[in-house]
């Protein structure tokens, strides 16, 4: 039996660690792809330990996997050997619950409602391996010319982040503040400033303010008063797990606001001032990647480089270790794994 090496993870809380395990085939409609490259998202954490529960441990984590196609199964049409691919969380519905006979746009709205997705590294085995069999429709076309390495974290975070940016339909020349600076913000940063905004980063950390200034802020604030000061914000894109910042930067926010959460937290709330919310008219919106096709064009922007995220690469040996790091909240800003 073939076999190659993955990242495990064998129970709640455990070290990710390298093993070898049986190398997968590819299926009807499903593609065998050689992983050169995965990110580690937060996500990951709450699916390691525990804290999301969609499958049984032992498992393979992984839905920033980018790689090579090196086997098609039969009936694929749509892919074919040495194409380069993204592997999104969002593989494939089910099509026949209610919510997939209404015939919602694949999304990661369609992961939550459909009664039965295939999420790659949720509930199937994912892209921290030296191979993947994954459904042909659960991949996307990788720009000729982008590099792996960077590829991997716009497949979830870039893909985030411009979702939302699409998902508040700003006008143009609009104010868009970003709650944040880290793994996802710092590329809300700079996905807004590439749509023309003009652009507000909100951090705490006095050490990131001449960095968000480099990606392309051009204002800095830390909180709510300070943004109000700095003229406020159309848009607000809050990028962290928690909320707090977010109900303290409505203070900064003008008229007609729209305020785009895409921070995931198991156990977080979002306590909204309702006479602000109702008098000022805002809106709320949670967003979470949306249709594939924001995902072809956070590619093709980060293939232009006017979006380059700020990466550390691990190789597979020390794929513990990037876990680790995310962990510690040690990364600047995003870890991905080498498995080329």
């Amino acid at each position: 039996m073939a076999t190659m090496k993955a990242a495990v993870v064998s129970e709640a809380n455990a070290p990710w660690v390298l093993q070898d395990v049986s190398k997968p085939t590819a299926g009807p409609h499903q593609v065998l792809v050689k992983v050169h490259a995965c990110g580690v998202c937060y996500t990951d954490a709450l699916l390691a330990q525990g804290v999301l529960s969609l499958r049984p441990f032992p498992m393979v984590l992984g839905h920033e996997g980018v790689g090579e196609v090196v086997a098609v199964g039969e009936g694929v049409t749509t892919r074919e050997v040495g194409d380069r691919v993204g592997l999104p969380i969002m593989q494939k519905a089910c099509g026949r619950c209610e919510f997939c006979r209404e015939r919602h746009a694949y999304s990661f709205v369609t992961a939550n409602n459909c009664v039965a997705p295939v999420l790659t590294g949720v509930n199937v085995d994912g892209g921290q391996a030296e191979f993947v069999a994954v459904d042909a429709e659960g991949t996307v076309l990788l720009p000729d010319g982008l590099p792996y390495e960077l590829a991997a974290p716009t497949v979830c975070a870039g893909y985030t982040v411009w979702a939302a940016l699409r998902r508040a339909g700003a006008n143009p020349g609009a104010r868009v503040a970003v709650a944040g600076v880290g793994g996802v913000g710092h590329l809300g940063v700079q996905f807004a400033k590439a749509a023309g905004y003009h652009v507000i980063a909100m951090t705490h950390s006095p050490d990131k303010h001449a960095l968000a200034k480099e990606l392309g802020a051009d204002d800095v604030v830390a909180d709510g008063a300070g943004l109000r000061e700095a003229g406020g914000a159309d848009v607000l894109l809050h990028t962290a797990p928690t909320h707090a910042s977010a109900i303290d930067a409505m203070q900064g926010l003008r008229p007609w606001a729209k305020i785009i959460l895409m921070g995931i937290s198991a156990d977080d709330t979002f306590p909204l001032p309702a006479l602000a919310v109702t008098s000022h008219g805002y809106e709320i919106i949670g967003s979470a990647h949306n249709g594939p096709e924001y995902l072809a064009e956070a590619l093709e922007i980060v293939a232009r480089g006017d979006v380059k995220p700020m990466i550390e690469v691990f190789p597979k040996e020390q794929v513990g270790e990037a876990y680790n790091r995310l962990l510690a909240g040690q990364l600047r800003f995003r870890a991905v794994v080498d498995y080329a």
